[in-house]
């Protein structure tokens, strides 16, 4: 029998219970924070491909105003500062 494949917010799930499991006990500091970091970069690494690197297109996808998009683009070294 095949399983339905897991959709995102499964995958999310799935992986910060693995993260905590991983922790052993040990409390988690900022968890909030470095998760959206964790998740920020790829988002925006795969949504800037599909979009052919098309910020505007980018954005709109995103539901983000073109500059916080190129803000946030900078603030992972995805592009140059300019």
């Amino acid at each position: 029998m095949s399983s339905k494949p897991n959709n995102l917010q499964d995958c999310v799930r799935d992986s910060v219970a693995a993260f905590f499991n991983d922790l052993d006990g040990t409390e988690p500091a900022n968890l909030y924070d470095m998760l959206l970091q964790a998740v920020e970069k790829p988002l925006l690494e795969v949504v800037m491909l599909q979009a052919q690197h098309n910020q505007s297109r980018a954005a709109q996808w995103l539901g983000l105003n073109r500059n916080t998009l190129r803000k946030k683009l900078v603030e992972h070294q995805l592009i140059e500062r300019g």
